[in-house]
């Protein structure tokens, strides 16, 4: 498929477009946070606390969105945490997409023990709700931002490992991979040079779809109190924040919900959106 017909494609997928618009808005508005935000997300002032949310009446002077219970600028920490959420599921994201692809090309190209010792590592892991699993693990190491990270790479790696071996499996046999042996090419080269540049499109949709799912991990263990701590802003501790406001001052809540919901749903759209351009069975 030419450059060409994917990117005309992708500017008729409507889940791309809609997924990518929402994500690069999110992406210009976290990134610029700090030239944007005119307030300290940490500041307490409670003479200031619980006010409802003045738009844009005084401009980017006015607390936009509100306070909460601590009188802290609810825009300003929705920005600022919003910057948190995604630079974790980024990091989560990356560093579990290579590991999991990896093994996955070792799993699915040696086969035999390394495959059996791979995929029952799988299975054991996959057994136990993700977010189960993190929560007994923060539980047990202690809630910071770097054990965050870990726990979120333990439970993910595992869909890319899947998803990278079943696509090994069927690649291994074709005739490219057999002349690429005749000519004496070494395994290495095989798995990374000639097998994985054919399995790019799947991780690739799976990568965009994996966004959503970090984000949503990092959000619940910190509405739980096992992820960002306090006063650090996130969506997910702004959330539990606000719940106890929910009835009397709603903007704690639907400010921080509203973003997460848009974010998961904006990733998902893109997953689905290249998921559709990619379709080797689309005419």
């Amino acid at each position: 498929m030419s450059k060409r017909v994917v990117f005309r494609r992708l500017l008729r997928s409507a889940f791309f477009m809609i997924g990518f618009t929402i994500i690069l808005v999110m992406l210009v508005l976290v990134i610029f946070a700090p030239l944007i935000v005119q307030f300290d997300p940490n500041e307490n002032s409670l003479t200031k606390r619980l006010q409802p949310p003045e738009w844009f009446s005084r401009g980017l002077k006015s607390h936009v969105l509100g306070t909460d219970n601590m009188g802290r600028d609810v825009f300003t920490r929705l920005l600022i945490g919003g910057r948190y959420s995604l630079a974790i599921a980024f990091t989560v994201v990356a560093i579990a997409s290579v590991t999991g692809t990896i093994l996955g090309l070792i799993a699915g190209y040696y086969g035999g023990i390394a495959d059996t010792v791979i995929m029952r590592l799988c299975d054991i892991l996959i057994s136990i709700p993700a977010l189960i699993s993190a929560i007994a693990v923060m539980a047990v190491l202690g809630a910071n931002t770097f054990n965050l990270v870990v726990v979120i790479i333990i439970t993910s790696w595992i869909q890319y490992t899947k998803v990278g071996r079943n696509n090994v499996l069927m690649l291994k046999n074709m005739e490219f991979v057999h002349a690429a042996k005749v000519i004496g090419a070494s395994n290495r080269r095989i798995m990374f040079k000639e097998i994985f540049p054919n399995i790019t499109t799947p991780l690739l949709i799976q990568i965009s779809q994996a966004v959503g799912s970090a984000i949503i991990v990092e959000a619940s263990l910190s509405f739980l109190n096992l992820g960002i701590q306090p006063p650090t802003p996130s969506w997910g501790n702004m959330i539990s924040t606000g719940r106890s406001y929910l009835a009397t001052h709603p903007w704690m809540v639907f400010a921080p919900g509203i973003a997460l919901m848009l974010t998961i749903l904006a990733f998902n759209f893109l997953g689905d959106g290249l998921r559709d351009v990619f379709d080797p069975k689309r005419n």
